[in-house]
């Protein structure tokens, strides 16, 4: 019942234009964190090519990172990677409201789509060729107290 309560909270702030944090994880998204240089943004070109038009990014310009929406359970698999890092539960994540395209604060690089997210396949594939920078790992790391 906990669940669907914030769930209903979260699409009340979405109506009203005001940004949500959602808890990663459960049957929503996972995120993948990546820097969001020139690097980063050809990773959305080769996923629009993939995806017919990709899924959805949040840019984070203060950090210069991309958060990546991939489906559940994302973490659960994710191997170990140079240039990006993957987030399930316990951790959350800030949306921003559904009409913010651009500074300040973090905003859709790439609007949410209905139900599509990005695949962590190909996303790990692209992420692996073009390795974008600046990677995320030492920041967050001392940001959540975890080793990545």
């Amino acid at each position: 019942m906990a669940d669907l309560a914030e769930v209903i909270q979260a699409l009340m702030a979405v109506e009203a234009g005001r940004d949500i944090i959602m808890r990663l994880g459960g049957h929503l998204f996972d995120v993948v964190i990546t820097g969001s240089g020139f690097r980063a943004r050809a990773v959305v070109a080769l996923m629009d090519g993939i995806q017919g038009g990709c899924g959805p990014v949040i840019e984070d310009p203060r950090n210069r990172w991309f958060y990546w929406l991939v489906p559940p359970g994302s973490a659960d698999r994710w191997e170990s990677h140079t240039h990006a890092v993957c987030l399930g539960f316990p951790h959350t994540i800030t949306l921003p409201s559904v009409n913010r395209r651009m500074p300040p604060g973090p905003y859709w690089h790439r609007p949410s789509a209905s139900d599509r997210l990005v695949p962590l396949g190909p996303l790990c594939e692209a992420l692996g060729q073009l390795r974008p920078e600046p990677t995320p790992h030492t920041t967050l790391a001392a940001r959540l107290g975890i080793a990545l």
